[in-house]
């Protein structure tokens, strides 16, 4: 069997990522027929069929996506090694992705990017906004930022910030008119702006703690989104209550515009962290971006 040509690679791991023939040609350059002929040649050469495609979406085989899952590091790496030849003595050249959800944003990203780029400029950062849990390694990205408990264990974990609470939160306004619930099952009685969570498309039972008793609360109200801080705006014009990320919310407790509710029972999470597979240390972008973050973020008060 013939090795698989770089470029047939290439278009086939485009596809796989964007899951659009035509997406996958606007990004590498081509044309579309350029890219289907490139991904069949493959097919063609392996023997195997590597994507599965209807009229209306592309998906990967079981073959398709373990050719992902092991050529896809392999590839960026490679494509890392060829900007760096190019490269000036001490430079990097290359390209970051990550897949970042919103609520880390202005905490992490913000602050980071700048710094970033204006130190490595030859470096391409394209930052993904995804609240769903996303498999780094299939959709073809360097690294990702999440909560702790919601990274494999056989990814390497970066802090990037320290542990934080989630509260419940209300206006003012409302808590004169509604009362101020004392206990996690009086939420029950209460407008809660409602989460949709991406991945099941079940609405988010309130996750609540004290000591070593936990509560799960199945909290219902008139608006359901899918945005956190959606639900946290509509909190401070009086709709309801809302379940936050603290450091989000910090402006408005401070102006008070919003006051905490069940503080006592506020659960703490380890924090933000950034992810990546062990086979991608090697990547330098990925590795000063950490340097930075680090810089930036891990001791910042």
């Amino acid at each position: 069997m013939n090795t698989a040509p770089f470029a047939q690679l290439q278009a086939f791991l485009a596809v796989a990522r964007l899951q659009s023939f035509s997406r996958a040609a606007r990004e590498l350059g081509v044309s579309r027929s350029a890219v289907s002929q490139a991904v069949r040649q493959l097919e063609e050469q392996l023997r195997v069929v590597l994507l599965a495609r209807t009229t209306r979406s592309v998906s990967l085989t079981d073959a398709g996506r373990r050719l992902v899952e092991s050529a896809g590091p392999a590839l960026r790496q490679t494509l890392a090694a060829l900007a760096e030849v190019s490269a000036e003595p001490g430079e990097v050249v290359g390209r970051l992705r990550l897949s970042v959800p919103r609520s880390a944003v202005p905490f992490l990203i913000t602050p980071v990017v700048p710094i970033f780029r204006a130190r490595h400029p030859r470096v391409e950062v394209e930052v993904v906004i995804d609240d769903r849990f996303v498999d780094i390694v299939a959709e073809g990205y360097d690294a990702g930022v999440r909560l702790t408990e919601a990274i494999e264990r056989d990814m390497v974990q970066v802090r990037l910030t320290e542990a934080f609470r989630f509260v419940v939160v209300g206006a003012p306004g409302y808590l004169a008119r509604h009362g101020t619930p004392q206990r996690p099952e009086e939420l029950l009685r209460h407008e809660c702006m409602t989460f949709r969570m991406h991945s099941t498309g079940a609405l988010y039972a309130w996750e609540l703690e004290k000591g070593r008793r936990t509560w799960r609360v199945p909290v219902r109200g008139g608006v359901v989104t899918n945005d956190s801080h959606l639900s946290m705006l509509l909190a401070e014009q009086g709709l309801g209550l809302s379940y936050a990320f603290e450091p989000m919310a910090a402006e408005p407790l401070r102006a008070g515009r919003l006051q905490r509710v069940l503080e006592p029972y506020a659960p703490k999470v380890p924090g933000f962290f950034l992810y990546y597979p062990s086979r991608a240390q090697r990547s330098p972008a990925l590795r000063l971006f950490v340097d930075v973050a680090k810089e930036l973020l891990v001791h910042a008060k």
